[in-house]
């Protein structure tokens, strides 16, 4: 049984990552969080010792490797601009790392993490669960590698609704969160680069605090994408049902349907690390290089490609 630690334990995805620890038979012992809402861990790990101060937390780790009870690995679920800093505190600890996407905000940052994971006897492990979901992996098998006769013609749209509070959080700060398409895109970027294999162009052609839109060429693909926070751009009909997260991917007009078992893909990367095979830092950069880009993007204005939803809301405007 290996011991765990979790950093950002109040944060949307620590749950997913109790979870996983709990049902790969492991134990969280020691959890940190600046915000006390952690009553998640009641039902998983109730005896764990919990933290408000890193300080104290950190100290807590250190205290347990000198006492001969060392942590194997600590999970880091804090706001993005921090993942760098808990990353390499994880590290210095003794611990390998199990770190959320945004691995980084900045390719640069990347290059400064191998060189210090270098240095240390332990690793640095990313969850990029996409790649690990049987519908992702069948079109990988299909249209990744060289030698395809034709681009596939590629629509992503990601529609998750947030309210007031998301731009009064960290989240809505584009220094701390990346961004849009950073915040909540990241990881569909990394599977398209995972599917369709090295990016070749970047075009963005819409971008608001809610919303962002744009063209990727792969070498297998060419990609329309829209990324918007806005309940107003989910379909009429699937507004309708009541439900309030649309996600989609079209390849050659083909939906590639991937919601069923999204939520039990961290339980199969901790499998995955625990076995030895997880995901390290190099595996991020192209996801990490596609949304600096992004991020920083002149608009085109007048789009040779854009995604219907864009066209639909310029018609309305």
């Amino acid at each position: 049984m290996k011991q765990f630690a979790l950093i950002g334990a109040s944060g949307y995805i620590a749950p997913r990552h109790m979870k996983a620890i709990h049902e790969t038979g492991n134990n969280l012992v020691a959890a940190f969080d600046p915000n006390d809402s952690v009553g998640i861990m009641d039902r998983y790990f109730p005896n764990a010792d919990f933290f408000t101060e890193f300080e104290r937390f950190d100290r807590h780790i250190d205290k347990r490797r000198r006492a001969g009870s060392p942590i194997d690995y600590v999970s880091i679920c804090s706001p993005n601009y921090l993942h760098d800093s808990h990353t390499r505190s994880s590290l210095r600890a003794g611990a390998d790392a199990i770190c959320e996407k945004p691995l980084v905000l900045n390719p640069w940052s990347l290059d400064n993490l191998i060189e210090f994971e270098e240095e240390m006897d332990n690793k640095v492990n990313t969850i990029l669960q996409l790649r690990l979901h049987p519908s992702i992996q069948a079109i990988h098998d299909q249209y990744s590698g060289p030698g395809q006769s034709t681009k596939a013609e590629v629509d992503l749209t990601y529609i998750t609704p947030r309210g007031n509070w998301y731009f009064h959080s960290w989240k809505g700060d584009k220094n701390k969160s990346g961004g849009i398409a950073t915040n909540i895109g990241v990881h569909f970027f990394d599977m398209l680069h995972y599917v369709f294999g090295k990016i070749q162009k970047i075009e963005v052609h819409h971008a608001s605090p809610i919303k962002t839109s744009g063209y990727l060429e792969y070498e297998n693909a060419r990609v329309r994408w829209f990324l918007s926070l806005d309940v107003n751009d989910i379909p009429d009909k699937v507004r309708a049902s009541g439900q309030l997260t649309y996600r989609s991917v079209n390849v050659d007009k083909k939906l590639i349907e991937f919601s069923n078992g999204f939520t039990d893909l961290h339980t199969s990367s901790y499998q995955e690390i625990l076995a030895g095979n997880g995901f390290g830092l190099e595996e991020n950069r192209t996801a990490i290089e596609t949304v600096a880009t992004i991020r920083n993007a002149k608009i085109c204005a007048n789009p040779d490609a854009p995604h219907p939803f864009l066209i639909r809301l310029k018609n309305e405007i």
